[in-house]
């Protein structure tokens, strides 16, 4: 059993919704529907605050978790993958599944004109490299500003605070790959 389908199976015994864990725990609402849909396995501090919200120690959460998914295939065709909403003006669409088991998680961000993501921020040591497919947008890494437009890349360290914005009046589509797996 992975880490996710275990966090589910205590929170639906415990009648909690995934708001509610969110608001008990201060994990985010998105990062645990991610790790429940085996998207993601969180960081240790994050399996700390769920397992206090839960009443259950550590070692209970962990109790029976394996390491590997039983998806082990390496090449997994997406057709159309998981979309996870920032706003009504971005989102993120996985482009590969059995996530768990990948060493980089590329998706694809999208932003409507005027459009911007949350600030960012991944756990040290992980890099995200970025390719502008259409339109313009500006990256905020802490409190540098990067104008990038179609076919312009950057590479960077994503456990500096960051965020992706829209500055053109198009629609923007982004290539996005983070190593290691990180949400």
């Amino acid at each position: 059993m992975l880490i996710g389908e275990k966090l589910k199976q205590i929170r639906k015994t415990r009648h909690l919704s995934l708001t509610e864990l969110s608001k008990r725990s201060g994990v985010q609402l998105a990062t645990l529907s991610r790790m429940e849909n085996l998207k993601m396995t969180g960081t240790l501090q994050s399996h700390m605050n769920i397992a206090k919200a839960l009443g259950v120690d550590l070692a209970k959460l962990y109790s029976d978790v394996s390491l590997e998914s039983t998806d082990m295939e390496v090449k997994t065709p997406i057709i159309k993958g998981d979309i996870f909403l920032h706003s009504d003006k971005s989102a993120y669409e996985m482009l590969t599944g059995g996530i768990l088991t990948k060493k980089m998680m590329p998706v694809l961000l999208k932003l409507a004109a005027n459009g911007q993501t949350g600030m960012e921020q991944n756990q040290s040591g992980t890099e995200k490299f970025i390719f502008v497919l259409e339109g313009e947008i500006e990256v905020q890494i802490e409190k540098e500003k990067y104008h990038l437009v179609k076919s312009n890349s950057l590479y960077f360290d994503a456990s500096l605070r960051h965020r992706f914005m829209n500055k053109g009046r198009e629609p923007a589509r982004v290539l996005c790959v983070t190593t290691p797996v990180a949400l």
